[in-house]
């Protein structure tokens, strides 16, 4: 069965950083593509990262040069770095992949940047 369970949210200032995991399990962690998504309330679900099996990134533009995802394949963690955060940022952060045919999501993150 697949899993994935994300931790490190919190409530941080505008500027502040804040670094979240996903942990996986059920399926071949090191070799799958992983993606960071996040839905502000009001809206709908957004793409902000993505990180394939040989360590390749990709961003959207709202995050590039702020936020970092990288993975631990011992581990099978997923981890995203968020620095500089605005207020815009803040959102119910999921971690997905694709595997066998489905997607799969964790229950997510929330993370509100305030001051």
């Amino acid at each position: 069965e697949v899993q994935l369970v994300e931790s490190g949210g919190g409530l941080v200032q505008p500027g502040g950083s804040l670094r979240l995991s996903c942990a996986a399990s059920g399926f071949t962690f090191s070799s799958s593509a992983m993606s960071w998504v996040r839905q502000a309330p009001g809206k709908g679900l957004e793409w902000t990262s993505r990180i394939n099996g040989g360590g390749g990134t990709k961003y959207a533009d709202s995050v590039k040069g702020r936020f970092t995802v990288s993975r631990d394949n011992v581990r099978n963690t997923l981890f995203l770095q968020m620095n500089n955060l605005k207020p815009e940022d803040t959102a119910v952060y999921y971690c997905n992949t694709h595997w066998r045919g489905r997607d799969f999501w964790g229950r997510g993150t929330q993370v509100t940047v305030s001051g």
